[in-house]
Order: C-alpha cells, then sequence, then structure tokens
C-alpha cells in the first residue's frame, strides 16, 4: 500500500511510462477508459505513411494525422484548464482571424509535421495528463469557464467533467478517424 493523494490505496506502475496510477477507484476507472479510447483512435494510424495521415477519404476536411493532432491538443488544453483555469482555453471574444486559422490547422498535418511527431507529441500529453489525473487532490475542484458561444454563462467545470470530456472527445474522433481509415483502405478497428 502507498500512501497517495491523502489516501491509502493499491498502487500499479505503467511499464511504459513509469507512472504510478490506483489500480481500483475512480481515478483508475478514468485512466483505464482514457487509455481504451486513446488507443482505438492511435490504432487507425497503424503501417499509415504521412502521406496517407494527411489524406482526405470523405467530404469531410478531416484527416487521421489532423484528428489525433487535434485530439493532442484538446487533450493538453482541457489538462491545463484543470490547473490554471480558463486561460488555458483562450478568450472566444478576443480571437482574431490568426488565431481562427491556426485553430484550424490545429485538424491537419502541415508540411513537416509527421504521423510519427503527432504520436510522439500524443503520448507525451497522455503521459502528462495520467500523472495529473493520479495526484490531483480532488476531481471536485472547479474552475470557471472562459467567455464562449458554447459554455452557460458564469458556468465551471470540475476536474472531474474536464477529464470525462476528454474522453468523450477522443472517442468520438476515434469514430471518425475510423471511417476515414475504413475509406482510405479498408482497415477497420473494430469487426
Amino acid at each position: 500500500m502507498n500512501e497517495t493523494i491523502g489516501k491509502t490505496t493499491d498502487q500499479t506502475t505503467d511499464q511504459t511510462t513509469g507512472e504510478t496510477a490506483p489500480r481500483t477507484g475512480e481515478r483508475a476507472d478514468l485512466l483505464a477508459k482514457l487509455a481504451e479510447t486513446r488507443h482505438f483512435l492511435r490504432f487507425t494510424a497503424r503501417d499509415l505513411t504521412d502521406e496517407q495521415a494527411r489524406r482526405r477519404t470523405t467530404d469531410s476536411e478531416l484527416t487521421i494525422g489532423g484528428l489525433i493532432k487535434h485530439v493532442a491538443a484538446t487533450e493538453r488544453g482541457w489538462a491545463d484548464f484543470i490547473v490554471t483555469g480558463p486561460s488555458a482555453l483562450g478568450d472566444f471574444d478576443s480571437m482574431t482571424e490568426a488565431d481562427f486559422a491556426a485553430r484550424v490547422d490545429g485538424f491537419r498535418l502541415l508540411p513537416g509535421e509527421t504521423l510519427a511527431g503527432v504520436l510522439a507529441d500524443y503520448d507525451e500529453t497522455a503521459r502528462r495528463t495520467d500523472g495529473l489525473v493520479v495526484s490531483l487532490p480532488d476531481l471536485d475542484a472547479a474552475q470557471p469557464l472562459p467567455k464562449a458561444p458554447w459554455f452557460e454563462p458564469g458556468a465551471s467545470c470540475s476536474a472531474r467533467r474536464a477529464l470525462v470530456h476528454i474522453i468523450a472527445e477522443t472517442a468520438q474522433h476515434a469514430g471518425h478517424a475510423d471511417i476515414i481509415r475504413e475509406s482510405l483502405d479498408g482497415a477497420k478497428s473494430m469487426g
């Protein structure tokens, strides 16, 4: 038994990252679901070239490489939000055209970017988020949400809800990536 976050819990160590995580309870459940959704997103990129990772296969602008890049940035932003508050998500009201263009580029594997590079960035983001889940003193701790048309004015978001949002975002985009991959070469994540 190890003393962690003010409570005694059984611990397990991830052999690839060295991170220590709880084996039971809510935090373990969150980490397990995060790992599962990340796996399905990453699995869609197996054996792809950079060119294939950039290829659009549907009417959508989405690509597998771009989706992985976007999900990593989104996870990083919400993890930063948990720690530092609304400034981590940006101020919608003060966004410039360049800011909007950068958001669009966040869905694209740009020239000079590689699938291996975005996957490595995603791995680093995942390690950081997983460490945050283990070390947070309180999943109920909340931060105010920034002003944006998609947030209720004056609303706040707990660390738990932010983590659930990361899981939902990853799962949604893993589904998008699966459709793109199947359209690309017939490969599927499941089935």
